[in-house]
């Protein structure tokens, strides 16, 4: 079952599953972001307002936020599978630009590092200069607890796309 969310004071909704924990109310979120956490495992979502990056590209948009993502996560190893640049939105909401990838990270001094699932929506707000972008981190192997399985993972991508489809930016205000 999901819901959707008021994210960032109502100025974004989003469906969610409403199973998820708003991680700002366990720990100190920055203002530019939104933090959603399952409870049953590692995954976790992201939606970030970022400054727009300079490729014009959408594919090389994407992957710059995804080569991004895998520098803040000391990722060791990092490949996309692939980028699909979708052609639907959202009333005003640019449509997005969908990345599926896969990031070796390492985590708590392991040596051996977590296999990490990343799904990334970029939505690219030229006129605001504002690239926003949602991310999915689903760690698929771990050295620890979190990992989803198979079927978990399936689940977790049926989540996305519909966070990813539904996202609407009502207030652009926001970027100012």
């Amino acid at each position: 079952m999901s819901d959707t969310r008021q994210l960032f004071g109502g100025a974004i909704t989003a469906i969610l599953p409403h199973t998820l924990i708003d991680a700002s109310d366990i720990r100190q979120v920055p203002d530019t972001q939104e933090v959603f956490l399952y409870p049953d495992s590692g995954t976790s979502i992201i939606i970030e307002a970022l400054v727009r990056v300079a490729a014009d590209d959408a594919d090389a948009a994407a992957r710059f936020h995804f080569d991004s993502l895998a520098h803040d996560n000391s990722a060791t190893d990092s490949n996309v599978l692939n980028v699909e640049v979708r052609t639907e939105s959202q009333g005003d909401t640019p449509p997005p630009i969908i990345l599926h990838g896969t990031q070796a990270v390492p985590k708590f001094n392991s040596t051996t590092p977590d296999e990490v699932h990343i799904l990334l929506a970029l939505y690219r707000v030229q006129s605001k200069n504002v690239d926003l972008v949602l991310s999915m981190n689903a760690p698929t192997k771990t050295s620890g607890d979190g990992a989803i399985s198979a079927d978990g993972l399936a689940a977790a991508k049926r989540d996305f796309d519909v966070a990813a489809t539904s996202l609407k930016i009502l207030d652009f205000e926001l970027f100012v």
